[in-house]
């Protein structure tokens, strides 16, 4: 049977199937493919914060263009297209909500041709597709088996790696859109009904094995080339990817972009105590355990604080009930982490009212989303052991 392929989405809310319309598809804002920002989509940042925002936000452009060029050559060794790349980043968006997020990617993947429409094609994107959409809402759920389905459909290894790159990019995008957009002082539009996400399961932290085992073949050093072992050796040492690097880097350029953010991230939160919190209850709601444990190696000398964060939110803010200005901060993570869309200006008041200052609160928040990133590259491209 010849197979067809048929240009565009007519819909916001794609499927794994292309409209048959004859029509050229129109996304629901075309003019949202062509922003000057790529990553901010053009949201101005407050004068006092621009100094600390660039330094992020330049390497996340950088990666952005390495994420979603305009022409992605395929190969034997990398199958994953530009579109779907750009198919798996809408779905992303869809699952956090951020309107000018959903209306971007929407707008880059409409004008490109779907797969064809044999049973193997519609089989591999619809198994992209649950699984970005699993990552990007429980990412818990995500083990060995639903790395193995990807392989199933034909995903090598560096696809693997992209794949949760792309993930895990829109989902620190998301993140920082929804805290500028609540320091503006922009209302949150979110669609009523939609689920959030649930905290990962206490059952996870029952028990807390020490290491962290990759899932896929890490680099190889003895043909390794060049630019890999440099990026490799450059960011092994930083504490976010000492465990990470050797799997990043088969996509050396996106390491080093991640890199760049890791350490900038990083250097804007003075107060070890507030991003400590930050870091581990974030891991804890992401269900991330190796990303808990390490916090609780290298940071956590309250035992109550540790077990109150291992039973969960409601254990937590039990626990930081006499402290407002931890409780406040845990609630805002929250919030942050299972639901983007929602994150109003009315938590930033909430936070300056317990005296964080404007640039605290956005700095603390900003690891926060970059811990969101950190959290699903250690799920979906490993798993712990005892």
């Amino acid at each position: 049977m010849e197979q067809r392929r048929f240009t565009g989405k007519s819909h916001w809310y794609h499927e794994t199937q292309s409209s048959t319309s004859r029509a050229q598809a129109l996304p629901l804002v075309p003019e949202a493919a062509t922003v000057n920002d790529p990553f901010l989509l053009d949201l101005a940042l407050p004068d006092e914060l621009i100094t600390d925002l660039d330094t992020i936000v330049a390497p996340a452009r950088k990666l952005y263009a390495l994420l979603f060029p305009q022409r992605v050559p395929t190969s034997r060794l990398r199958t994953f297209s530009a579109y779907d790349r750009l198919s798996t980043a809408l779905t992303v968006a869809q699952v956090f909500g951020i309107q000018r997020l959903c209306n971007h990617y929407a707008a880059r993947l409409a004008p490109l041709p779907g797969p064809d429409s044999s049973r193997e094609s519609n089989y591999r994107l619809a198994q992209i597709t649950q699984y970005a959409r699993q990552l990007a809402a429980s990412p818990s759920v995500i083990d060995a088996r639903a790395r193995q389905q990807l392989e199933d459909v034909g995903l090598t290894l560096y696809d693997l790696v992209v794949i949760n790159q792309i993930i895990g990019f829109i989902a620190f995008q998301a993140r920082v859109l929804a805290i500028l957009q609540a320091l503006l002082g922009q209302p949150v539009r979110f669609i009523p009904g939609m689920e959030t996400q649930q905290e990962a399961e206490a059952t996870h932290f029952a028990e807390m094995p020490m290491t962290w085992k990759p899932g896929i073949d890490i680099v190889d050093l003895r043909i390794a080339n060049a630019a890999q072992m440099e990026s490799l050796a450059h960011w092994q040492p930083l504490p976010e990817l000492r465990l990470l690097a050797p799997v990043l880097a088969h996509e050396h350029l996106q390491l080093n972009e991640l890199g760049e953010i890791c350490q900038r991230v990083t250097s804007l939160n003075p107060n070890k105590h507030l991003g400590w919190l930050v870091a581990a209850y974030t891991a804890r709601i992401n269900g991330s355990v190796n990303c808990f444990v390490e916090r609780v190696q290298n940071g956590a000398h309250d035992v109550e604080l540790v077990h109150a964060l291992r039973g969960g939110g409601r254990e937590l803010s039990r626990t930081l009930g006499g402290q407002s200005k931890e409780n406040t901060l845990a609630q805002a993570v929250q919030l942050l982490t299972c639901a983007p869309d929602r994150f109003s200006p009315v938590q930033f008041s909430l936070l300056i009212e317990q005296g964080f200052s404007r640039q605290a609160a956005v700095n603390l928040l900003l690891r926060c989303a970059l811990c969101g990133w950190v959290n699903r590259l250690k799920i979906a491209l490993g798993q712990t052991a005892d």
